[in-house]
C-alpha cells in the first residue's frame, strides 16, 4: 500500500487492473468461443470489422478525449467557460458523426465488398453506422469524467459493459455465427452507451453545465490541432492493419489472416491494461505540468516502475504461452506459438514509446506526432509486403517489431536534449 501512494501512476494502474483483468479474461474466453464456433477465417473477418468500426470511431470523435481533457484542465475553475468548451465539442462532433453516420448507410454494400469479399454482412455495417452519434456522445462524457480524474466511475463503466457485452457476443456467435459476431461488434458500442448513460443520470452535478447552441472559434482552432493529429491515427493505423490482412489473404489465404489476427487480439488484451491505464492517469497529468524538469520526474516514475513490471508480464506470458494459446484458442491456432515472439519485442518497445508519445500528444508537437505515426505506420507496412512473401505470417510479425524499435530509437532522438540537460 505504501507503494501506491508512493507511486501515482502505479496507483491509477494497479486500479485500472481491476477492469482489465475482467476485460482478459472475458477476452481469453471470447476468442475461445470465436475459435471454436468461426475458426481462423471468422477471426479474420471479424478482425477486419474491429480495424474499420474503429477507424470510423476514431474520425467521429477525432481527439475529443484527448483536447477535452486538456481543456477542462485549463478551465476547471470557470464554469461559463466549460459550458462554451462543452457546447463547442458536442455540436462540431455530433454535425461530424451524422454526416459519417449518413455515408456509411449508402455505401454499405460496398464496404462489406472491400471488409468480408461479400455483399451478404451489410446489416452489422448500417446498424454500427447508425450508431455514430451515440459513440460521440459516450466519448464526450466519458472525456468529462477522465478531465474530472473520476477514474473509478470509468473503470466500472468498463467493467459494466465489458461484461454485457461478453454475453452479448457469445448468444450471438453461438447463434447467429459469423453474423452475429460482427453485429456483436457494433452492439457492443451501444451497450457501452446505455451504461455510460446509467452512470451519467447518476452524477447529475458533474454535467451541470449548459448546452448553448455555439461554436467557439477560440477552441475551434485548438480542437482542429489535437483533430489533424487524431485523424491520422484514425486513417493510418487501420489502412496499415487493413492492408496487410489483404495482402495475406491474397498471397496466403484468409485462414492465415486469422493466425494474425489472433496474435493481434492477444496482444491487444495486454497492452490494454498498461495503454488504458495510461490514458487516465497521463493525460490529465501531462497536461496539467508545463516544465522539462516535471515532465523528467513523471519519466524517472515511468520507466522506473511501468516499463519494469511489463516486461515482467510479457517475460511470464512468454513462459506460459502454451498454456494461454490453448485456453483462448483451438488446436488450429497452434502455430501462433512459435511466432508470438516477435508481437511480444514489438510491443516491449512500443510501451517505451509511448513514454514520449503521450506527451507529444497532449502538448500538441504535431511535427513530431506525424514522424512518428508516419515513421511507424509506412515501416511497418512497407516491411510486412516485403517479408510477407519470404516467411508468410511470422515475416508481418517481424515488422511490426522493427517498425516499434525504430520508433523509439526516433523519439529517443527527438527528446535528446532531454537527457542532456542535469
Amino acid at each position: 500500500m505504501k507503494i501506491l501512494k508512493r507511486h501515482s501512476l502505479l496507483k491509477v494502474v494497479s486500479l485500472n487492473s481491476i477492469s482489465v483483468f475482467v476485460s482478459f479474461i472475458l477476452g481469453i474466453f471470447s476468442s475461445k468461443i470465436i475459435a471454436v464456433f468461426l475458426g481462423t477465417s471468422g477471426m479474420a473477418l471479424i478482425g477486419s470489422f474491429k480495424n474499420f468500426s474503429g477507424m470510423l470511431k476514431s474520425i467521429a470523435t477525432l481527439g475529443i478525449n484527448n483536447s477535452i481533457v486538456k481543456l477542462f484542465v485549463e478551465n476547471k475553475d470557470d464554469q461559463e467557460e466549460l459550458s462554451i468548451v462543452y457546447s463547442t465539442f458536442f455540436w462540431l462532433f455530433l454535425g461530424i458523426s451524422t454526416l459519417l453516420c449518413i455515408a456509411v448507410e449508402a455505401m454499405a454494400p460496398m464496404l462489406s465488398h472491400l471488409l468480408f469479399y461479400s455483399n451478404q454482412y451489410t446489416t452489422p455495417i448500417r446498424f454500427f453506422g447508425l450508431l455514430l452519434p451515440l459513440m460521440v456522445i459516450n466519448s464526450f462524457w466519458l472525456a468529462i469524467y477522465n478531465g474530472l480524474e473520476k477514474y473509478k466511475s470509468i473503470i466500472l463503466i468498463q467493467v459494466i459493459s465489458n461484461v454485457v457485452l461478453f454475453g452479448t457476443t457469445a448468444y450471438l456467435i453461438m447463434f447467429d455465427n459469423i453474423e452475429g459476431g460482427l453485429l456483436s461488434v457494433a452492439l457492443g458500442e451501444f451497450l457501452m452507451v446505455v451504461v455510460t448513460y446509467v452512470f451519467v443520470s447518476k452524477d447529475k452535478s458533474y454535467f451541470q453545465f449548459r448546452l448553448q447552441k455555439i461554436l467557439s472559434v477560440k477552441y475551434l482552432k485548438i480542437i482542429q490541432r489535437f483533430s489533424i493529429m487524431a485523424l491520422l491515427s484514425a486513417v493510418v493505423v487501420p489502412v496499415t492493419l487493413m492492408v496487410i490482412r489483404d495482402s495475406i489473404v491474397r498471397q496466403y489465404a484468409l485462414n492465415e489472416a486469422g493466425l494474425w489476427d489472433a496474435i493481434n487480439r492477444l496482444s491487444g488484451f495486454y497492452m490494454m491494461f498498461f495503454s488504458s491505464g495510461l490514458s487516465l492517469y497521463y493525460m490529465p497529468k501531462l497536461a496539467s505540468i508545463h516544465t522539462e524538469s516535471e515532465f523528467k520526474v513523471e519519466l524517472k516514475e515511468y520507466f522506473k516502475v511501468l516499463v519494469p513490471l511489463f516486461f515482467v508480464m510479457l517475460l511470464g506470458l512468454y513462459l506460459a504461452k502454451s498454456f494461454v494459446l490453448k485456453l483462448a484458442f483451438t488446436a488450429e491456432f497452434s502455430s501462433i506459438n512459435d511466432l508470438l515472439i516477435w508481437q511480444l519485442i514489438g510491443d516491449f518497445f512500443r510501451i517505451m514509446t509511448l513514454a514520449f508519445g503521450f506527451q507529444v500528444l497532449v502538448k500538441t508537437m504535431m511535427k513530431r506526432y506525424f514522424i512518428i505515426e508516419l515513421l511507424f505506420n509506412c515501416s511497418y507496412l512497407l516491411l510486412a509486403l516485403y517479408l510477407l512473401p519470404l516467411y508468410g505470417i511470422k515475416g508481418a510479425l517481424q515488422a511490426y517489431c522493427i517498425a516499434n524499435i525504430l520508433s523509439f530509437i526516433v523519439v529517443l532522438l527527438m527528446f535528446r536534449k532531454l537527457f542532456s540537460k542535469s
